[in-house]
């Protein structure tokens, strides 16, 4: 506890030490009070002399105080619109150029995880291609002429994310107790997610497993591709995985490359996200653009799945209704998914909230990225969820972030681009799918299925009917079609019959 108090006195000194607790650049907007005790805080600890820009004081602040904060500039660090482009220029460094650790520790790393000498698993190990705050990557050609990245956990970064989490946890205290205003945002929930994720970095088996798995997801569609395992060498804190191919979007040249198409990478990228949420359940939660591969004309390739976000059904069917709800303009039916997910208290007002969303959604859809302040736009949104007394969900921490992360990343890449246009397809196949008549009657066959496996009487009978249920069910989901109304309807007239047997029998 004591550890942890000092630790957050010294975070706080560094920032005031960078002048980043309260930027300079930002005092004209408070209030006399708080411009007073802001300047008083910059006079007794803020360096003396010629002073860089904010974003220079920003990356070196978080690099100063380690993975949690550098994860934190690494998300402003995609946000430009709000920002501007010299700020995010300022922070990219924090994305996989950071300082590594040299290249005998890296080789003797390897040897302890994967107990064999380097020499007899790569025919060529190569230096440092990029460091980040919690590992760094190497460029290697195992013994079969594979090209592979070998991911090594950067040494005692088990004990530096303790200390932080630690941190962060009494930080966030302190927050709610001082600040009762803070509650909603539920800031002890929001960092115990978080911690979370950090920690599910610090066992590379765990990120092997999540980039098999979601790699499967990714190289199925066609907006991204993700490369494979090289399962026999992974280790808790050694990952080889197959090269990406391209350029990282980190790096200027990217962007430049003879015959890029800009706009199809952006949508590619939007919808590469918002399908391996709603249509799977499952999202890469860390799409910075050091994790990015770009490759002309169109292409991106995902590595690093340390963080993975993971969506159950209902909350993927909120998400696509108000999605689908805000590219309709339909208000009122975006309200009510608030409320039917429990995000906004009963005791409010449907139609006002309505109001509310419509004086959001207004002066943004259908205009040009570069018309419209994200800043104003986020200003917005946080004043109508105060208003309302929108909780925050910790279970949507990871959507929110990366959904933040993947549109600066978007309009890095297209500064015109249009997300809600670029969202537009999927969201649609999403719901025609998820809404349709046909998914409808899935999901009473699910249940009726379930109710099945609840009953043990007459179990010979039972799992006949289970079967023939389960037989059906497959059916509809391969279909996508009007045309299968009359089979719903059979379905249903059995489901109705086993239902008044249930209880007869």
């Amino acid at each position: 506890m004591f550890a942890s108090f000092f630790r957050l006195i010294k975070a706080g000194f560094v920032l005031m030490r960078e002048d980043v607790f309260i930027p300079r650049e930002l005092s004209y907007q408070l209030n006399p009070p708080s411009r007073f005790f802001s300047n008083a805080l910059r006079f007794f600890f803020a360096r003396r002399g010629p002073q860089d820009r904010v974003g220079l004081r920003y990356a070196r602040a978080f690099e100063k105080l380690g993975p949690a904060f550098i994860k934190l500039g690494q998300v402003l660090s995609t946000r430009g619109d709000i920002f501007g482009d010299q700020f995010i220029r300022d922070l990219s460094h924090l994305k996989d150029q950071l300082p590594p650790f040299d290249a005998a520790t890296a080789r003797r790393l390897v040897e302890e995880a994967l107990e064999k000498p380097v020499d007899d698993i790569f025919f060529e190990f190569g230096e440092v291609i990029g460091a980040a705050s919690i590992a760094q990557a190497h460029r290697a050609i195992l013994k079969d002429g594979r090209q592979v990245a070998v991911k090594i956990l950067r040494p005692g970064i088990e004990q530096i994310i303790a200390d932080d989490i630690a941190m962060m946890t009494l930080a966030a205290k302190i927050i709610a107790f001082l600040s009762p205003a803070s509650r909603r945002l539920e800031p002890e929930a929001f960092v115990a997610t978080v911690a979370q994720s950090l920690l599910l970095e610090l066992d590379l088996r765990l990120e092997a497993s999540a980039a098999d798995e979601l790699g499967q997801i990714i190289n199925a569609e066609p907006y991204m591709s993700a490369p494979k395992v090289a399962w026999h060498y992974v280790a808790k804190r050694v990952l080889v995985i197959e090269w990406a191919k391209g350029i990282p979007l980190s790096r200027p040249e990217a962007l430049t490359q003879p015959g890029l198409q800009p706009q199809a990478m952006a949508d590619n990228l939007i919808r590469a996200f918002l399908s391996q949420a709603l249509n799977h359940g499952m999202f890469h939660a860390d799409l910075h653009e050091g994790n990015l591969f770009a490759q002309a004309p169109d292409k991106l390739t995902a590595i690093d799945f340390g963080i993975v976000g993971r969506l159950k059904p209902k909350e993927r069917l909120y998400l696509a209704e108000m999605l689908w709800g805000f590219l309709r303009r339909n208000y009122k039916r975006v309200a009510e998914v608030h409320f039917e997910a429990g995000y906004v208290p009963r005791h409010h007002d449907v139609q006002a909230f309505a109001q509310a969303l419509r004086a959001v959604g207004e002066p943004v859809l259908g205009r040009a990225a570069t018309e419209v302040s994200m800043g104003r736009l986020l200003t917005q949104l946080f004043e109508i969820t105060a208003q309302f007394d929108m909780h925050l969900r910790p279970e949507l921490v990871l959507l929110q972030k990366t959904m933040v992360s993947v549109e600066g990343v978007a309009r890095r890449i297209y500064p015109e681009h249009d997300i809600w246009e670029a969202a537009r397809p999927v969201v649609r196949d999403f719901i025609q799918s998820e809404l349709s008549p046909v998914a409808e009657a899935r999901r009473l066959i699910d249940k009726l299925v379930h109710k099945l496996k609840l009953d043990d009487d007459d179990a010979e009978d039972r799992e006949r009917e289970r079967l023939a249920l389960i037989s059906l069910r497959s059916d509809l989901r391969q279909s996508r079609t009007v045309t299968t109304l009359a089979l719903i309807a059979s379905v249903l007239a059995l489901g109705v019959t086993l239902w008044i047997g249930l209880f007869h029998f």
